[in-house]
């Protein structure tokens, strides 16, 4: 399902979900990603966790690059992730050079 944002550009994924795996993967964003496939929505989701200091890898960074849209899902723990906080890096700059939608979504913490 995943269109062209641009006329030059095709994007890959429709959504990417950027979430802390030990706060909603087998929750909020499990349920989320399922939503998302049955209605056709191309998601990407990381399934592979990482280990602590380890890298994000170049792969996950380039699925950034190649999605429509990220949800973004701020928990508890996510900005205590050094991992969370480079893929919103690398979200962010997509969203200022590619025009990638950055959707925020507050999961059992107040944005104020």
């Amino acid at each position: 399902m995943a269109s062209s944002g641009t006329s030059s550009f095709q994007w890959r994924w429709d959504v990417f979900l950027s979430f802390r795996g030990e706060d909603t993967r087998l929750n909020f964003t499990d349920h989320l990603y399922s939503a998302l496939t049955r209605m056709g929505i191309d998601t990407f989701r990381d399934d592979e966790g990482l280990e602590r200091g380890g890298e994000i890898q170049p792969s996950l960074l380039k699925a950034i690059e190649d999605s429509m849209i990220s949800v973004v899902v701020f928990s508890e723990n996510y900005a205590h992730s050094k991992w969370c906080l480079d893929e919103l890096d690398k979200i962010m700059q997509s969203s200022r050079e590619k025009g990638q939608i950055v959707v925020p979504v507050f999961y059992h913490v107040d944005p104020v």
